[in-house]
């Protein structure tokens, strides 16, 4: 009660008597002490580092409805700016919930969405037509691609997803075309003079043509507050009360956006984690919220420690890793929950072993009254869903993958495919479709319509259409050029590959077709996970087992074993957002989720932290962070693994441990296995695998022994590694083949 009588008297030193008569019970009772302090903060800007789980949303929303119920603050007057929709969309809604009238004169938002309101308010001032378009992604794409033809150049030698990325990466640091400044050296630099070229072509064209993209968005409202001081002199004064939600993912130019608009008078109430600050490879930066003290003065900071989602332990771990952090602004996640269980850690042989362990110790929770839907794996690298999503599906698991595709169903994935399905049979009409012009050679629509008519009037295939129109020389002699120069290529190709093994047949089309270049010059985190994804597609190709696919009256060769399998995974589709079903995702789109039980898979040197982040000391810290972001997902129980050898990007590698294994308390961990880094409990003479494996009721059981599992059915042990209850066994199930088995958790029984 004290401290509500205290933000009372604060609000009444403002001269704000109205508070007197208002009840603030229902703003404040459902508030720890930290977040009631930030709530009613007094005056000046405020800081609220808002850990992992400690109720940063609710701080925001109360914030609102405490300027507006005891500040007496009208509606109007308050701007808050959100990441996404779906955050907008649940603030106001709980704004109308809390307070009981409806949201609609406040601003609430994304930085675009407020920035496309401004525009369509001001498009005279923004020097913009009153209907003009905005380009999505696909549509900017497309846009680039045909000036890049228009501008005479090679769009394989410069492609639109490159140029796309200049673009946008220069917008974001509010940057225009004829603003860039080069440095000495760069004057040489043909390829750079180019992209800047291109640049200013696609800023002419789109405003000859009235259209804006996302990134442009933010840029010209900027913009129009800098020509127009009238227009910003009407909104800051309109705007006294700016709230910004996560922070520490704004870019250069919402950054200085905010402060523009804030001016002298605003006050600013930002909200955010320098800890999980994990999209600066999308142009994010840690240093705004570090920055953030000394451009906006007076400035409060408050401390949100109190974690609502995790176990003590859980958090202790996560607290000693990021530690190792400098230039941290400094918090330690607590709760009054209890200790909960340690992190389990473990050491798996390979990623099908790893794979089969997690799917393993998912159904043990299963069984313990768990949900599916309860159970995320998170991975650093998309390629690593491909064995957990086999392993899932060898187990009948629903699963989901969640913000993405499953492995089949991704784009790289589906090109190498029609590559592949091409050269096996030369009239599959959807693979020619696909990847006639892919990556682009010169063959376009006008051409592809020619081909397409050929084939409808004369009852033809596409391939056979090409033939056709080659011969009669039904078009310009450029565009005859390209077609041959692909009917070579599916030809020339078809023949190497033919005495190949199927992962060499995979391997050659990806280094042949011209997708491997193609997909290495998209710049970014997105190229570069296309490209370990068409790695990962050459190592399933090694794991693939033809014979699963024979039948008695079917004979298929290899490589048509292995597209039909590849078909049938991507014919399931992904599971409906409501099932019950197992969460796959990447680490990054973990953010802001939860689970009770969490997997991070690939905690080794080289895939967390990603081997192209190692070495450089800001970017390992992001990795960092982003392992901290992983952990604090967890609500009950945590489980982190590693292989002693992976087949990944293509290549047989033998990696250490991570890092962050070594700076996570350790005794916070429980070692499933006995781990690299971990002391042996014995001399390094003596071998580690001396007793024999035992069953969960001490049964000790042998090779050639029948065993029973309670959803594989029978089987016989046929090896195993390690000692007691933490050994490994392999049994060969009748049902579902051959499978690795951790004792701890197999739950077997003698049969």
């Amino acid at each position: 009660m004290l401290e509500i009588f205290t933000c009372i008297l604060q609000a009444l030193c403002r001269n704000l008597i109205y508070s007197l008569f208002m009840d603030v019970s229902k703003i404040l009772d459902p508030l720890n002490s930290a977040q009631r302090a930030g709530v009613c903060h007094a005056s000046g800007h405020a800081l609220v580092l808002a850990g992992a789980g400690s109720g940063k949303t609710r701080v925001l929303v109360h914030r609102i409805a405490w300027l507006i119920d005891a500040e007496n603050t009208p509606p109007f007057s308050i701007l808050a700016v959100t990441f996404t929709n779906k955050a907008a969309a649940e603030m106001r809604s709980r704004i109308e919930s809390l307070l009981g009238i409806p949201a609609s004169g406040m601003w609430v938002g994304t930085f675009h969405g407020i920035a496309h309101r401004l525009l369509r308010a001001h498009w005279q001032e923004a020097e913009l037509p009153q209907n003009f378009q905005i380009l999505d992604s696909d549509d900017q794409l497309r846009t680039l691609k045909r000036l890049i033809r228009e501008m005479g150049l090679d769009d394989s030698q410069w492609p639109a997803k490159e140029a796309q990325w200049y673009i946008n990466a220069r917008k974001d640091e509010g940057v225009r075309a004829g603003q860039i400044t080069l440095h000495r050296g760069q004057k040489d630099d043909l390829h750079l003079l180019q992209m800047i070229e291109i640049y200013k072509q696609y800023e002419a064209l789109c405003q000859r043509s009235g259209m804006i993209d996302f990134a442009e968005m933010l840029l010209r409202a900027k913009e129009l507050w800098q020509k127009r001081p009238d227009v910003l002199q009407h909104y800051r004064q309109r705007f006294q009360n700016i709230l910004v939600d996560e922070f520490q993912d704004t870019n250069s130019i919402q950054y200085e956006w905010i402060k523009l608009l804030a001016g002298e008078t605003g006050r600013v109430f930002a909200v955010g984690d320098d800890d999980q600050s994990i999209y600066g490879w999308r142009g994010a930066r840690i240093e705004n919220i570090h920055q953030y003290s000394r451009d906006f003065k007076p400035v409060e900071m408050y401390r949100l420690e109190q974690n609502y989602r995790s176990t003590a332990n859980i958090l202790n771990a996560a607290n000693g890793l990021i530690a190792n952090n400098t230039d941290r602004l400094g918090k330690e996640l607590w709760t009054e929950d209890a200790e909960g269980e340690l992190i389990q850690v473990y050491s798996a042989f390979n990623e099908i072993d790893e794979a089969n362990y997690i799917v393993d110790n998912i159904q043990q929770r299963i069984n313990e009254g768990y949900q599916r839907s309860e159970c995320a794996i998170l991975y650093r690298s998309n390629a690593q869903s491909r064995v957990l999503e086999e392993s899932l599906i060898m187990a009948s698991m629903p699963y989901r993958v969640y913000g993405g595709l499953r492995f089949f169903d991704r784009q790289e994935i589906r090109d190498v495919l029609a590559y592949l399905r091409l050269m096996t049979n030369r009239n599959d009409a959807p693979a020619f479709e696909r990847i006639i012009n892919t990556p682009t050679r010169g063959i376009g629509n006008k051409t592809l319509e020619v081909v397409r008519t050929t084939a409808n009037q004369q009852n033809m295939t596409l391939w056979e259409a090409v033939l056709s129109v080659i011969e009669n020389k039904m078009l310009t002699a450029r565009a005859l050029s390209a077609l041959q120069a692909f009917i070579d290529l599916i030809n020339e190709h078809a023949e190497i590959i033919q005495n190949l093994s199927l992962n060499e047949k995979i391997e050659h089309v990806v280094h042949h077709s011209g997708l491997e270049a193609y997909y290495e010059k998209e710049k970014g985190e997105r190229g570069r996970a296309r490209i370990e994804n068409m790695q990962e597609l050459i190592q399933a190709g090694v794991n693939f087992e033809a014979e699963d696919w024979q039948t008695e009256d079917e004979n298929m060769d290899e490589l048509s074993a292995f597209l039909s399998h590849a078909a049938l995974e991507a014919g399931e589709g992904q599971a409906d957002e409501w099932d019950d079903c197992v969460q796959l995702m990447t680490l990054h789109s973990a953010k802001g989720l939860e689970f009770k039980q969490v997997y991070i898979c690939g905690v080794e040197e080289g895939l967390f932290p990603h081997r192209l982040s190692a070495e450089d000391p800001v970017r390992l810290e992001e990795e960092r962070r982003l392992c901290y972001v992983g952990m604090t997902r967890a609500m009950e129980n945590l489980s982190l693994s590693y292989a002693e050898k992976r087949r990944i990007y293509g290549e047989d590698n033998y990696p250490k441990p991570s890092r962050f294994l070594k700076e996570i308390p350790q005794q916070c961990l429980h070692q499933i296995r006995a781990s690299r880094f971990a002391q042996p409990a014995v001399s390094s003479t003596t071998s580690r695998y001396t007793e024999t494996p035992q069953t969960d009721n001490g049964m000790n059981i042998s090779l050639g022994q029948r065993v029973l599992h309670p959803s594989f059915g029978e089987g016989m042990v046929m090896n195993y590694e390690g000692e007691g209850r933490h050994a490994r066994v392999q049994i060969n199930f009748e049902e579902v083949g051959s499978k690795w088995l951790v004792m701890e958790y197999a739950n077997l029984s003698l049969a």
